[in-house]
């Protein structure tokens, strides 16, 4: 009678590490795939001409970000922009879709299902004319791929290797300097519904509560007419906790 039993957990337990195994196996082909999917893309962006060496020589034409990005807005135009930290993996186009907010959240460059998704503009926010504030949104993958690399920004040393941003939008090219980094939940603190501020006193407390809540001084703030970005993903230290990198715009 034992033998039976002894069969019967044995195949539980090899159909459970055969589950497992498909689970793992799914999860870094599909993290293969994205990576190449990205990697595509970026291959699509043309890179601005060299200026000349020679006096006399005839300069390159003014640069754009058509000039740049041109055939991945016609590819898709959801795209409003990219997204870029230099020694980081994020670098990555940023989509928008008033009609469906959260398309992005589990579709693909191409529109497909993608549990990666694409970054995206939280819903209100603007780039011509640019809102005072706009929320970026992204997966906080175990990798670090994605909006995971956000993660190391709780280290200090992290952010002093790492203090600009390039958020280059249809509207132009953007270079962004970090103000603060902190972690909160959207009830504590509805960091990712300011969009434009009502006056000068709403867009200094936005800042304040952002920069009381860093995990430390950056030295850098902001006032009333600058343009702010943040960079907001997924924080697991409690339930529903956000982890959000405000940037504001130097040129």
């Amino acid at each position: 009678m034992k033998k039976p039993l002894y069969i019967f957990r044995a195949a539980i337990l090899i159909a459970a590490l055969l589950f497992s195994g498909y689970q793992l196996w799914r999860y870094f082909t599909a993290e293969k795939e994205t990576e190449e999917q990205f990697e595509g893309i970026a291959e699509q962006i043309e890179q601005p001409p060299t200026m000349p060496e020679q006096p006399g020589e005839t300069p390159p034409p003014e640069w754009t970000v058509y000039d740049q990005y041109g055939a991945l807005f016609d590819q898709n135009p959801d795209m409003i922009g990219w997204i870029k930290i230099d020694g980081t993996t994020i670098d990555y186009p940023v989509m928008q879709t008033l009609d469906r907010p959260d398309f992005y959240l589990k579709h693909n460059f191409e529109k497909q299902y993608s549990d990666y998704g694409v970054p995206y503009a939280a819903e209100g926010c603007s780039i011509d004319p640019q809102s005072d504030n706009i929320t970026i949104f992204g997966h906080h993958m175990k990798s670090g791929k994605m909006f995971g690399t956000l993660e190391s920004y709780k280290k200090e040393v992290f952010y002093h290797e790492h203090p600009i941003i390039r958020f280059d939008t249809r509207d132009g090219f953007g270079t962004y300097e970090i103000i603060a980094v902190f972690r909160t939940t959207p009830a504590r603190f509805p960091y990712n519904r300011f969009i434009n501020a009502a006056d000068n006193a709403e867009f200094d407390e936005y800042v304040r509560q952002c920069k009381a809540l860093s995990f430390y001084d950056t030295g850098v703030t902001a006032e009333y007419g600058d343009k702010l970005i943040t960079l907001s993903t997924c924080e697991y230290s409690e339930q529903n906790s956000r982890l959000a990198v405000v940037a504001k715009k130097i040129w």
